[in-house]
């Protein structure tokens, strides 16, 4: 059985440590994690790529919407394109249209301009309008291997049973699911059982759930059990 994916959110270096010691498979850097998270600056991704083995994917976003724009792509390629030379292994992103749907044009232009890095839709999948027309636009896009959703724009708590049932009906679907999003611990055990094999946590693994405390690798143990013995049970 291959492991389950335990995704542990990084904002600095410092809590590289304890999401290597808790178990995480890998490390999704950010910034700004009230905003939904933007790109860090390239100085933490060094230090960060320093600081750990563990795989490293790095948010692309500058602006607090899910949009884009030409401008914004030409600077986000560059940005990708410096990260890799320093070691990253891959990005999440996403863009969303002003109608509500997947911009295809603009996340299609930069997966393809990463050439192959393998890269997550991230969070912003959730103000999809019509998901199931949004994992269709998904399905063939260089590099993609992984959608991260809570199953509703208002988190897991509202989201879990619908990501269930999609993940149940598409087993080739389930297995690009991330869940994270508010993920609680409820949720594990049923999200395993209909066929999701990526889980994705941030300030559950901090002290206090607060975003000045480091990654606890007590805490990321716990995620990293549940996840592992949930799956085992369902299979």
């Amino acid at each position: 059985m291959t492991r389950p994916l335990l995704q542990v959110v990084a904002l600095t270096p410092g809590d590289a440590g304890g999401a290597a010691a808790g178990g995480a498979d890998r490390i999704e850097l950010l910034a700004r994690p009230d905003t939904g998270g933007i790109t860090p600056e390239l100085d933490v991704v060094q230090a960060m790529r320093e600081a750990t083995d563990l795989p490293l994917r790095v948010r692309l976003r500058l602006r607090e919407s899910y949009g884009s724009d030409g401008g914004e792509l030409t600077r986000l390629i560059g940005l990708a394109q410096q990260m890799v030379g320093i070691g990253v292994d891959g990005f999440s992103f996403g863009f969303v249209s002003p109608d509500l749907g997947i911009d295809v044009s603009l996340t299609r232009a930069l997966a393809d301009a990463l050439g192959g890095t393998p890269w997550t839709f991230h969070g912003a999948f959730d103000q999809v309008l019509d998901r199931r027309r949004g994992y269709a636009d998904l399905r063939d896009v260089r590099g993609m291997d992984g959608i991260l959703t809570a199953g509703s724009a208002r988190g897991l708590e509202f989201g879990a049973d619908d990501l269930c049932r999609e993940a149940a009906a598409d087993p080739a679907l389930a297995a690009v699911l991330i869940a994270g999003g508010g993920l609680r611990a409820e949720d594990v055990p049923w999200l395993a059982r209909a066929g999701v094999r990526g889980f994705h946590v941030g300030s559950s693994v901090r002290p206090g759930r607060s975003a000045k405390a480091y990654v606890d690798a007590g805490l990321v143990r716990s995620w990293r059990s549940l996840v592992d013995d949930s799956v085992a049970a369902a299979l």
